[in-house]
């Protein structure tokens, strides 16, 4: 059953990558403490995951979303394959702001061999920042290089989803449908902030806006972050 193996492979993503999580949470807490932004990239359906990490009740207020609308296939499916294939992108992306020595980056991509992940992991560490990588070391290593490197080589942090090589896990024994990088990159992510809260019991957090004082509660933060932050507008 298709519950079965969503189970099993949150437990294994859980189990081979405590070491790493705590390490990515370490990097988060120095960013927070530093009062530096955690930026988050993704580009196809790891902009999902990009989505979990902004504005989220009970994320991270000091997250800077990299985007870019030619990464989402619902707004061009093959072009989404052909944007973030492009060299050049990422410059693009980051020329109105970019991670420095007081900010972290975290990158989410499944195959992490095309340029657009890889260059901006590679800007992001020229610039003195850690990145974080969220990727499939087994996806990696099927895919065909199209970037020199691969975001895992370029990464200070790699959490490793796991996930098979061409994202399918149903049926097990010839997998065709159920991907499930969506669900462990929001499970990677959300065991990185649940670390981070034990370490620091203030972490600017977003309470959500449809419970009572939750729209009080982040006023505050917008006032903090919109100002570095242009998508909080």
């Amino acid at each position: 059953m298709i519950s079965d193996l969503v189970t099993d492979a949150v437990r294994a993503a859980e189990t081979n990558n405590a070491e790493q999580v705590a390490r990515a949470a370490d990097l988060v807490v120095k960013t927070i403490r530093a009062d530096g932004l955690v930026f988050t990239a993704g580009a196809g359906h790891s902009l999902a995951a990009v989505a979990e990490t902004f504005y989220r009740a009970g994320g991270l207020a000091c997250v800077y979303p990299l985007y870019h609308p030619q990464l989402l296939p619902l707004h061009g499916a093959q072009s989404s394959t052909s944007a973030e294939r492009r060299g050049g992108l990422a410059a693009e992306v980051l020329a109105p702001a970019a991670p420095g020595p007081d900010d972290a980056l975290v990158v989410f991509s499944t195959s992490g061999v095309n340029p657009y992940p890889v260059e901006l992991a590679r800007a992001a560490r020229a610039a003195g920042a850690p990145v974080i990588a969220v990727s499939s070391r087994a996806s990696v290593a099927a895919a065909p290089r199209r970037a020199g490197s691969t975001l895992i080589e370029e990464a200070d942090v790699v959490l490793d989803t796991g996930v098979r090589p061409g994202d399918a896990s149903f049926p097990p024994e010839e997998p065709r449908t159920a991907a499930l990088s969506t669900i462990l990159n929001a499970y990677l992510w959300n065991a990185v902030l649940a670390k981070v809260v034990t370490l620091v019991e203030d972490a600017p957090l977003w309470r959500s806006s449809n419970v009572q004082g939750g729209d009080e509660a982040n006023a505050a933060l917008f006032a903090r972050y919109q100002p570095r932050v242009p998508a909080l507008a």
